[in-house]
């Protein structure tokens, strides 16, 4: 599984070992890379060439919480599989994107003296 926060610069490289790579993959150009699943093609896309899987915008946990990709090696010329499927689950970590608001002006609230910290507070009508 890959995790990360929400994308501060809209680009997520998965390489290495969170990358696609296959060992039948020798450089010569035979190899092409694939990936299906939410969002390939739109949101996801891999390079053919490497098996690196770029986000191609910033992706909002408001939006949707993971996306289940999947990624296989293929031969470039008869499409065959060189090796099974692998499946991505990113999950998108929630970042406080959103400024607080407040829809009533004031709001007022009554703190009893010696009051615990974190205690609850219920909010009186405005007065």
């Amino acid at each position: 599984m890959v995790e990360f926060r929400g994308l501060a610069v809209c680009r997520l490289i998965l390489q290495g070992p969170d990358g696609l790579h296959s060992d039948g993959d020798r450089g010569d150009g035979s190899v092409k890379y694939v990936l299906t699943g939410e969002g390939a093609g739109t949101l996801f896309k891999i390079d053919e060439k490497s098996g690196d899987i770029h986000a191609t915008k910033r992706l909002d946990r408001e939006e949707k919480a993971y996306y289940i990709l999947h990624a296989k090696a293929v031969n470039r010329f008869t499409n065959e599989a060189l090796e099974g499927e692998s499946e991505f689950i990113i999950k998108i970590h929630d970042i406080n994107d959103n400024e607080p608001r407040f829809t009533k002006d004031p709001y007022m609230a009554g703190v009893p003296e010696m009051s615990d910290v974190g205690m609850f507070l219920p909010l009186a009508p405005k007065w």
